[in-house]
């Protein structure tokens, strides 16, 4: 009997599916994962470096590159 190992999916997103935090959900549906068949829900933080993995499944989430520097922009320009 071989072990396979399986690569895990990556899900590219962009900064409208994240929420005010910088967070996304898993499983969540760009991953193609059914909420009833697979773990519970976490919420994992994208904000500092535009990537997360999910500690049940290992799918990883990483921000499109535009939407990366987007975010850095909006987050560097001062509020009035």
């Amino acid at each position: 009997m071989t072990a396979t190992t399986q690569a895990p999916a990556v899900v590219e997103l962009a900064a409208a599916d994240l929420n005010a935090h910088g967070r996304i959900h898993c499983p969540h549906p760009k991953a193609g994962m059914e909420l009833w068949n697979s773990h519970p829900r976490v919420f994992l933080d994208l904000s500092h470096t535009g990537q997360a993995q999910c500690p049940y499944c290992g799918t990883v989430y990483r921000l499109h590159a535009a939407a990366s520097a987007e975010r850095a922009s909006s987050c560097a320009s001062p509020k009035r």
